[in-house]
């Protein structure tokens, strides 16, 4: 056994400590190519998560509007701050990693897929009057101004 298995963050500093004094033929390359990919998976990851939590009130903010006013006049409150922290999260998420916008419209409907067994498992449906495609652009999505349609005077 090599250090990466028996001791992870002591095999990281090692690794760090190679890199700074250039000695690069005493690296463990194939377990560094692998932690890199991982860590590209992780913020990616984040982005899809944090897009779940947001499509997931937008959604119910939107459906309880529409068909359940009791729950929007309940919980709409905590929806909408939910989802304003979740676009100042995902903004930081876009800047600190701005190639992420190539991956955001297949994130976003992967996200929306899940975002909406959440929203209806939330409200107690058996399943959303929603199109299977997400109605709204990721601009929307992001966009601090913007509400579904029908909660829009409520914002």
């Amino acid at each position: 056994m090599n250090l990466y298995e028996t001791d992870w963050h002591a095999w990281v500093q090692e690794q760090a400590v190679l890199l700074e004094q250039g000695r690069f033929d005493a690296l463990d390359v194939d377990h560094l190519v692998e932690e890199l990919e991982l860590m590209a998976g992780s913020a990616r990851g984040e982005l899809v998560n944090r897009l779940i939590v947001l499509l997931t009130h937008l959604l119910k903010l939107h459906v309880a509007a529409q068909h359940l006013p009791m729950d929007l006049q309940r919980a709409g409150r905590g929806w909408r701050q939910t989802c304003r922290t979740q676009r100042v999260r995902l903004v930081g998420v876009l800047r600190r990693n701005p190639s992420l916008h190539l991956w955001l419209p297949a994130d976003v409907q992967e996200a929306y897929e899940v975002a909406m067994l959440e929203a209806a498992q939330a409200l107690g449906l058996e399943e959303l009057p929603l199109p299977a495609q997400c109605p709204w652009t990721a601009e929307q999505i992001l966009d601090e101004a913007f509400w579904p349609e029908a909660t829009r005077e409520e914002a």
